[in-house]
């Protein structure tokens, strides 16, 4: 039975009013629970809604203490105006909203926290339910009918999938930091299994709060009830009630699969007006969605914003939460904010000591220099024109690899955009993974990472490719963006060259004078020369990529992807990187 309570709002002068637990009831019987808090005063308000697997009850401060106290610490106006009491991981504080005449609704998705049901990330079932929940919000006596979606990471993604169904009352979402393409942004970057979503997510973040868990888990630090459901169930009735999620994220190499499929935006129905926010340091999975997003999404009405800094202080600070509600105000309330004349892309353009916010029309920007650099192995360096001879160079595929570094910038040099390679490359063997990663050094040659959405040392950008999934989808790709089929595994000829094209995510820098862009190709992943730093939680090394590591040997045998890997360059094979190259601006 729905429950309701009222409660103070600590730092906000106005009260909200809180109901606990209230049933949605989906189409085939399950109910699930959501946590509305809205207005004292009674009226018709826009609704915020957002739906995922973490606990709604489970605050942020005890689900993930550290990442709260450092987000605090360094900004402390996330705290400013809130008790923090209603703060919930990756989702809007709604002490923050409410005062502003909105109404936050946090589901719990199916199989999570206080919901019932079948726990299947991302499914298409998960999408049918958000779908019925918006419907249900848009019908309650609180609701103007108008529903945005907004939230992080995983509150982010289901957005995307969901906005493909269209449901009419869905008017406005806000995607911050999420992922698009589950296979491509996620799981299989360039067709290699990247763990992080079964070993660093799903085992310590997910099956904690499953629905079951009940006296085994946390307990609600305003309501002391408990986070995951009042029954208490035994691991054999949890684990009939979840999938396999490891199985089935490495069960399935190829992109063409009903599960990716389920998993990924259809970009010709998405319609709706969208704000995209991505984070220049979201390399693994903060990233890609939001500049696909918003190039591919059908809507007429869509803004991008890039940031960079930390995964969740973007989302809270003070000027990010008013960017949020101005453009919720003018497409839920129907305010004339000015909303509709805002520059379609908002940059934060990266330094290497700060960020310049620039506003752009398009993207890519209008007026980028597609410039390519050829990798000249004699001196390991990156010059403009094509190398006289023809030449190659040799590396052990799961050894240190090459680098190849462009001379010292002479002037400020802005690289902004998408960024590929063409690489013409033989093996050793039948297959081989090959990860780039763009750098930046000091003229006295020390490297220069940036605090990333995960991983304190991120470095400029990084793309992967497993060669045997090198098949591109020609009507899809462009010169700076190749796009791969993931739809045919195609095994290599040993000795044989192939014209290798590789995605590198988006990137922003500003490269100093006297500083020096590098390229470094290898079999395996980037690893930052300085000591790990300590994640909390989970607990794991994060050596520069974070928890986006690819490291399943079981999928990566030595015996294959650890031969040799030669790269060719030269007149009969021009291996090269293309930048975004961005004039100075008057």
């Amino acid at each position: 039975m729905e429950r309701m309570n009222e409660a103070e709002v600590g730092a906000n002068a106005d009260a909200l009013v809180v109901d606990w637990d209230v049933p949605i009831t989906m189409d085939d019987g399950t109910v699930l629970r959501a946590d509305v808090f809205r207005p004292v005063a009674k009226g018709r308000y826009p609704v915020i809604l957002s739906y995922g697997p973490y606990g709604k009850g489970l605050a942020f401060q005890d689900g993930y203490p550290a990442a709260w106290e450092g987000m605090v610490r360094s900004n402390p106006d996330v705290a400013e105006g809130s008790s923090g009491r209603y703060q919930n991981w990756e989702t809007v504080d709604p002490e923050k909203w409410v005062c502003d005449g909105y109404v936050c609704v946090r589901v719990d998705s199916r199989g999570a926290g206080r919901s019932p049901g079948l726990l299947d990330p991302w499914s298409e079932r998960e999408s049918r339910d958000i779908c019925e929940a918006i419907a249900w919000a848009a019908a309650q006596p609180w609701s103007s009918g108008k529903v945005g979606m907004n939230g992080i990471s995983y509150y982010g993604m289901n957005q995307w999938f969901t906005a493909s169904r269209r449901p009419p009352a869905l008017a406005a979402i806000c995607v911050w930091e999420g992922a698009a393409d589950l296979y491509r942004d996620a799981v299989r970057h360039g067709g290699i299994p990247c763990t992080s979503l079964w070993k660093a997510w799903f085992e310590p973040q997910v099956r904690t709060v499953q629905h079951g868990v009940g006296e085994r888990g946390a307990r609600s630090r305003v309501t002391g009830e408990l986070v995951a459901g009042t029954e208490t169930l035994d691991e054999e009735t949890l684990r009939s009630n979840r999938v396999d999620f490891a199985h089935e994220l490495t069960s399935r190499s190829l992109r063409p699969d009903s599960y990716f499929e389920t998993r990924a935006a259809r970009w010709d129905a998405v319609d709706v007006p969208l704000l995209s926010a991505g984070n220049w340091g979201g390399l693994g999975l903060h990233l890609r969605g939001n500049t696909e997003g918003f190039m591919q999404a059908a809507s007429k009405q869509k803004w991008l914003e890039m940031h960079g800094g930390d995964h969740w202080s973007s989302f809270y600070i003070a000027s990010s939460v008013a960017l949020q509600k101005r453009f919720f105000d003018h497409f839920l309330k129907g305010e004339n904010n000015g909303w509709d004349a805002e520059p379609p892309v908002n940059l934060k353009i990266r330094h290497v000591d700060k960020f310049v916010e620039r506003k752009e029309q398009t993207w890519p920007l209008p007026d980028t220099r597609w410039t390519r650099y050829y990798l000249e192995p004699g001196n390991a360096v990156l010059g403009t024109s094509v190398p006289v001879d023809n030449a190659s160079v040799t590396y052990e595929g799961l050894g240190p690899g090459l680098v190849f570094m462009l001379p010292p910038s002479t002037s400020e040099l802005e690289v902004t955009g998408p960024v590929s390679a063409r690489l013409y490359v033989s093996f050793e063997t039948t297959d081989a993974d090959l990860f780039l990663t763009v750098r930046l050094f000091t003229p006295d040659m020390k490297e220069v990472t940036f605090q990333g959405a995960n991983d304190p040392n991120t470095p400029i950008t990084q793309g992967w490719l497993r060669a045997s999934h090198r098949k591109l989808d020609a009507a899809r790709s462009k010169p700076w963006r190749p796009w791969h089929s993931h739809d045919e595994i195609i095994p290599l000829v040993p000795g044989e060259i192939y014209p290798l094209d590789v995605e590198i995510w988006p990137t922003s820098i500003v490269v100093p004078p006297g500083y020096r862009l590098a390229l470094s190709i290898r079999g395996k992943d980037f690893e930052y020369a300085g000591p790990p730093v300590i994640a909390q939680h989970p607990r794991h090394e994060m050596r520069g990529c974070g928890a986006f590591v690819h490291d399943d040997e079981r999928d990566r045998l030595r015996s294959v992807f650890g031969g040799r890997v030669t790269i060719h360059t030269g007149p009969a094979h021009p291996s090269s990187i293309l930048l975004p190259v961005i004039p100075p601006r008057a």
